[in-house]
């Protein structure tokens, strides 16, 4: 691995009084020191609880530093460590806890509701540690953070290898499933691909300040976040995206790369002009976004206000593939999100069979690596075809330069007259207008089409909501729109049911407006 990726805590790489993470709002921090001083004391205390190399611990806390206490001292143990979305119910908080096979769990006295419904049914769990723990929760034999590692001590411990996460589905289409990635057992200080990939790609390294807005419990937020501590450079973490609060921290902390979602966009196009240029962006070198599809004109208004340092890549946590586009490659590839740079892309339609340029069909990555959904043998077949490639479930089509554009995920087609109708199209015109911030369009039962579209708007503040409003949108819409593309039912709800990642839980709409 380059020099550049040493491990953590080298003194040559980590001043031990430099920031390793640093609370958006300036209400916390952990140096590099204190940051390899409590990771050796959780490596203590997991071992003292007989936890080894290949053993499993859950991480269920909100944005805050001593998430990062935790995941390097499972990281330096050589364990599976796995964040938990505490977003998720009790219920499928639980079934992950338990599914994962996870010995301790770390978590926070705010989620201390869910925690009692997590000790109740995982039955492999042996310890609980909680950051500021009440006395109703010692008296129950949960134990504080701080105190139980204050015990522990802060010595280098011996025989370290690399673990590694495991992270689970958003389970927006059904239950969560484990991701489960083959686990290193490399020397500590080797590094993950992805740190690699951090150097090399993104350039980044110890004089990196990288802002985090999204949760720490999904793949990208964490393994960026990680990656940038191990290369020597700093965590700016926000509790929760906020437009404003972003602008403010990256002219504050003079963040040079940060990560977004599609919605984050929006959100920051959609604040007053004299609001959102009132900071100082200059540190920005890049700005990535990935996760969800960004509609064209978004990304354009982007590229037009910070320049050609947005980059966008296309992957899921079950790796096997990955696409990746730069703001030039873009601006002659309109509407791409990239070109394979991991695996190769195939467009297969539904007999197997691959087509050709320009037709959508659904997106497969050929790849000499597989991925196993943990406990789910079923799942993991129906993501293959029978030539090894794996799928994630998305449509698109290849360019002749072989750039590839999404179409939409194939449980998000909407069939009406037997024509198929791809929402994200949709979504894409009727998020620019101004009365509108966040839009969804499913498709409803219709007893004469199959199906029709409906539209969830959720309204801007200002916006006056009614039928006036609904038809105004219906011919923005007709403007922009095929006639057959045009939702004929508006819908306006305060929000619509999306992750704090952006990704939409469609299945909450269709629950609703379906049944």
């Amino acid at each position: 691995m380059p020099e550049a990726a040493a491990m953590l805590g080298e003194p040559s790489r980590h001043p031990a009084d430099r920031l390793a993470v640093v609370m958006a709002d300036g209400s916390a921090q952990l140096t590099f020191g204190e940051l390899e001083s409590r990771s050796r004391q959780v490596a203590h205390l997991l071992a003292g609880y007989g936890l080894r190399p290949g053993d499993h611990v859950a991480i269920l806390l909100p944005n805050r530093p001593e998430y990062f206490e935790v995941a390097w001292g499972a990281q330096r143990s050589g364990l599976y460590w796995t964040p938990v979305n505490w977003h998720l119910t009790a219920e499928e908080t639980a079934h992950i806890v338990d599914d994962c096979g996870a010995r301790v769990l770390f978590t926070s006295a705010e989620l201390a509701p869910i925690v009692k419904r997590v000790r109740e049914s995982a039955t492999r769990l042996e310890h609980i540690v909680m950051i500021d723990a009440g006395p109703a929760e010692l008296a129950e034999g949960i134990l504080d953070h701080r105190a139980t590692l204050a015990g522990q001590p802060d010595a280098e411990p011996a025989g370290q290898v690399e673990g590694i996460y495991m992270f689970y589905s958003s389970g927006t289409t059904g239950r969560p499933k484990g991701i489960e990635p083959a686990l290193p057992l490399d020397p500590f200080g080797t590094g993950l691909a992805i740190d690699r990939a951090m150097v090399g790609s993104f350039g980044f390294g110890p004089d990196s300040v990288y802002l985090c807005p999204a949760p720490l419990y999904h793949a990208a937020p964490t393994g960026w976040s990680t990656a940038t501590q191990r290369l020597g450079g700093t965590v700016v973490l926000m509790e929760r995206f906020d437009p404003v609060e972003a602008l403010r921290a990256i002219e504050r902390y003079r963040v040079t790369h940060v990560q977004v979602v599609p919605t984050m966009f929006v959100r920051l196009l959609k604040l007053p002009a004299a609001q959102r240029t009132a900071f100082d962006l200059a540190s920005l070198r890049l700005v990535v976004h990935a996760a969800a599809p960004c509609p064209p004109e978004v990304k354009q208004r982007v590229i037009d206000w910070l320049g050609p340092i947005v980059f966008e890549y296309y992957a899921g946590s079950e790796g096997g593939g990955m696409c990746a586009i730069t703001s030039q490659e873009w601006l002659t590839h309109r509407g791409s999100v990239g070109r394979a740079v991991i695996g190769v892309v195939h467009i297969v339609d539904d007999d197997g069979a691959q087509l050709p340029v320009g037709e959508i069909g659904r997106v497969f990555f050929e790849s000499p690596t597989r991925m196993e959904y943990h406990n789910d043998p079923e799942k993991t077949a129906a993501a293959y075809n029978d030539r090894g490639w794996l799928t994630l479930g998305d449509l698109g089509h290849l360019d002749a330069d072989g750039y590839l554009y999404l179409a939409d995920r194939r449980t998000d087609l909407v069939i009406s007259g037997g024509v198929n109708i791809y929402p994200q199209e949709i979504e894409n015109v009727l998020i620019l207008h101004p009365a509108v911030a966040d839009v969804a369009v499913i498709g409803v039962p219709d007893a004469e089409m199959g199906q029709r579209l409906l539209a969830v708007v959720q309204p801007t503040a200002e916006a006056v909501v009614g039928a006036e409003l609904a038809a105004v949108l219906q011919a923005f819409g007709r403007e922009r729109l095929a006639g057959f593309k045009v939702p004929r039912t508006i819908e306006f709800v305060e929000e619509l049911p999306r992750l704090p990642t952006g990704k939409l839980q469609r299945v909450r709409l269709r629950e609703r407006y379906v049944g």
